[in-house]
This record gives C-alpha cells, structure tokens and sequence, in this order.
C-alpha cells in the first residue's frame, strides 16, 4: 500500500473540533509538515492555544481516523502547535510584580475579603500599585465589594498571546472568576477546573508592574490554596481572624498550612477582624463582644506580629454591600484602621525582605 498527503487529509476530515464544529482539514489545523516514510506519518495539529482543552481528544480522534479508513498498520506520529504563544513558565509568571500577598482565614465568615478589600485600596491611598485577585473560586465577593458585578473584561493581544484586562476600581486592578460565570448560579467544579481557572487569572492576565499582589483566599484549606503556592512564589501571608476561641483554632492550622516544612510562606502577621464593636453614636466606647484580643494572644504564643485590630462596625457591612470599601473614607474609625493595617504591612514586608530569602515555589509531587 501507497501513503499519499491527500489519503490522510481524506481521514483527517473527518475529524471534527469539538470548539466549532469543522472538521480538521476545514479548519485549517494541519500544519503544513506532513511527513511520509514507508508507513510511517508525522504531522502537526494546530490549536489556538497550547491550553486547549480538545488537545488530547482531538489528537486521539485523529490517529484513531487514519487507522480506520486507512490501515490499522500505519504508524502515527502527531505532534501540537499552537498559534497563541504558551504561557510563561512557573516562575516567571508575574516579571513585574514586587510583592505577592496571600491572604487568608481559617475559616469563613471572619471578613476575610473585607479585609483584603479594603488593605487593597488603602495601599492603593499610601501610593503603591496594588492589584488584587480574587482566588475564591466558589464564592468570589470581590465583584459585589468594588461595585463591578456587571464588568466583563476584554481580552488584548501582547506579543502572541491573549491577555485579560483586569478590571480598575479605585485605583487597584481587579479580577475574579465572578466576571466569568452567573453570579445566580453555584459554580460546580472539580478540584482540577478551578486550579486550571486559577492559573489563567494569575498566568493570563496583564497585572503589569504591581508594588503589591493581594491574593484573596478560600476559607480554610484546599486545592486553590495548594495551586497557589506551587505557582507562585508568595511574599508571605496574612491571616485574618475573629477574637473567637472556634476561630482561633482554625487561624492556628492556618498558620500551620504555611509554615509547614513543604510550603515554607512567611506569615506577615496576624489580622484581628472585629476585635471590639463600636456603635456610630458612642465613638469611644468598645464592647467586646467576640472576646478581647484573642488574636493578640495567638501572636504572642505563635511569635507572629499582629499587624492589625479592625473594630466592628455598621458601615464596614454596608459600605461593603454598596460596593464603597470603608477605607476609602481616612476620617472613620475603620477607615485609619485599615490605613494603619496596610503601613503595618509595608513595614513587614520591607523587613522580611531584607532579613529574610525568597520563598521557594513548591514543587510538585506525583
């Protein structure tokens, strides 16, 4: 039997791509490097990107074509392109990025994102270039809390590769999977869907030059958690908590997820998140009705700096549902207290810089 170039692209057509529903030859996706020795084929499939998620099926499909309508003993060697440039490799993801942030909780329900919100704009305030993403896969805050919940961002092309635009709002740059998906829906992913997400929000994006990267957390521990640490190599974190001994407790393994012997992040301090309630009328008064300084004393004992003491206050909760962080405004209570918290980080960074050498990204194990 007789290989010829034609032959094969009789096969291959008819194969189709699942993305638009022409077959391979139609859609122009056979490179122009097709090889005949004997029985033995060689050829590329293009993609439009190297992270197509059809790659492997539509290489299957394709071998498994030629074998049919050809002959079962045919060699078949296909390799892929892609016309998008690939991704930087891990490590070099974010050039222009000074300081990469995590921040996290326990638990859920401490203010976490609250939290990261407004340190977010108040950094923005001291004048650095502050960007933050939201990494909360299932249950992103950050559209809602910036009053952005209707932004859809763009795609731009740089040098070979389509890039997402974050959204700006007060001065930071913002993305989260709440741009991507029905905020009236549950987002119902596998573990590996809302990694794969995750890297295309940190790896995909143009960030640009950032004196700070905030990274926003899921409550407790999980896969994101672990993507983010064997992707980037993290400044260190912070850890919001409640006064409250259940929420102490989870802080704690918090603070263990970092510091553990394979991760290894620094924690920059402790964030103590309704430390006291102050009601609007009474300024000065301060009820504490959480406990009193329960994060305090978890620092003391863990020898972690507590970085922050954030009051419980009305507005904080409806200045986060209008979509207008608290911080914006220096003269409240709660707006010099997040001032005061992202000075506070400044000085631990800068230290744990100069004192302290950069966080390894963690490998991988299969």
């Amino acid at each position: 039997m007789t290989l010829y170039p034609k032959l094969i692209l009789d096969a291959l057509a008819t194969v189709r791509y699942p993305g638009n529903g022409k077959n391979l030859v139609e859609a122009e996706m056979i490179a122009d490097n097709m090889r005949i020795d004997g029985m033995n084929v060689s050829f590329s499939i293009i993609f439009e990107k190297p992270t197509d998620p059809f790659m492997k099926s539509v290489v299957k499909a394709a071998e498994t074509a030629i074998r049919t309508y050809i002959s079962n003993d045919i060699t078949v060697n296909i390799t892929t392109e892609s016309r998008q440039a690939p991704r930087p490799e891990v490590g070099k993801l974010l050039p222009g990025v000074k300081n990469i942030i995590g921040i996290s909780s326990g638990k859920g329900g401490v203010g976490k994102s609250t939290v990261a919100a407004n340190l977010a704009v108040s950094l923005c305030k001291l004048g650095y270039k502050v960007g933050l993403l939201d990494a909360d896969i299932f249950g992103p805050s950050v559209p809602k809390m910036f009053q952005v919940e209707d932004a859809r961002p763009y795609a731009q092309t740089v040098d070979g590769r389509d890039l997402i635009v974050p959204i700006e709002k007060y001065g930071v740059k913002l993305l989260s999977i709440g741009f991507f998906v029905d905020p009236d829906q549950a987002t119902l992913w596998r573990g590996g869907m809302a990694s794969n997400a995750l890297k295309q929000l940190i790896g995909d994006a143009m960030w640009g030059e950032l004196d700070y990267f905030l990274i926003d957390l899921p409550p407790g521990t999980s896969d994101i958690h672990l993507t983010i640490v064997q992707t980037l190599a993290l400044t260190g974190a912070i850890v919001v908590s409640t006064p409250q001994a259940v929420a102490l407790a989870d802080a704690r393994k918090g603070i263990n997820m970092f510091t553990n012997d394979k991760v290894n992040v620094p924690i920059l301090g402790l964030v103590e998140n309704m430390a006291w309630f102050t009601p609007a009328e009474l300024p000065e008064n301060r009820y504490y009705i959480f406990g009193k300084e329960g994060c305090k004393n978890l620092a003391e004992e863990m020898n972690i700096p507590l970085i922050g003491q954030i009051p419980l206050v009305q507005r904080i909760c409806e200045s986060g549902d209008q979509g207008s962080p608290v911080a914006l405004d220096e003269d409240t209570i709660t707006g010099r207290s997040f001032l005061q918290l992202a000075a506070a980080l400044v000085r631990q960074v800068d230290r744990r810089n100069v004192e302290m050498a950069p966080t390894q990204i963690v490998e991988i194990s299969k």
